[in-house]
């Protein structure tokens, strides 16, 4: 059985666009680890107890998991995928927020943040969305399903939607030994072969 690590917890983009993956594929038996971090992701890809990684290229950790791990995990495929649909939800007692998490800087730019006095990073959406819940922030750039899976918890600030993000695929074996790894009959060979606009 084929073995591929995202990120979790349960819930993420990560492990819905992981799951597409696979169902494009037609990787019916593949299995998904969610791991609490892409250091533990690479470390069970080297020992064997998983097969490939699936990251966001967005993602915070892509630039060390990238550089860091070079010479022996490799970047086998990429596609572009969007996940569930963003947006910014403040806790329905909070008339004023002052504070906002994200998963930054990948979201830092999704919208205006000035009006929030703290800008407070966090690892994943689920994660930002239990710590709403419990009142550790007064805001969250978080899925939008989070205010209708909690009723009248949150109240809807701005509707951010869904971006088409870069994923990567990894493994332990290079496929890319020279020259480029990339589709010559997918959607972008077609565009690029249409006659020139006059």
């Amino acid at each position: 059985m084929t073995v591929f690590a995202t990120l979790g917890p349960a819930g993420t983009n990560h492990e819905l666009v992981t799951r597409r993956y696979l169902a494009h594929h037609v990787l019916d038996a593949a299995r998904i680890v969610l791991v609490g971090d892409f250091a533990e992701a690479v470390a069970a890809l080297r020992a064997g107890t998983v097969d490939h990684i699936v990251q966001c290229a967005v993602h915070p950790e892509t630039p060390r998991t990238l550089g860091e791990n070079f010479r022996d995990v490799f970047a086998i495929d990429s596609f572009v995928a969007p996940g569930k649909p963003l947006a910014i939800l403040t806790r329905s007692e909070v008339e004023a927020p002052r504070s906002i998490a994200l998963v930054s800087p990948a979201t830092d730019s999704y919208a205006d943040l000035g009006r929030w006095e703290r800008r407070c990073p966090e690892a994943s959406i689920p994660v930002i969305v239990e710590k709403l819940l419990s009142g550790a922030y007064d805001s969250g750039l978080v899925y939008l399903d989070a205010a209708t899976r909690h009723p009248g918890r949150f109240r809807v600030e701005e509707v951010i939607g869904a971006p088409d993000d870069v994923w990567i695929v990894y493994g332990r074996e290079r496929l890319c030994a020279d020259g480029i790894l990339a589709r010559t009959d997918g959607p972008a060979a077609a565009l690029y072969r249409r006659p020139a606009r006059p």
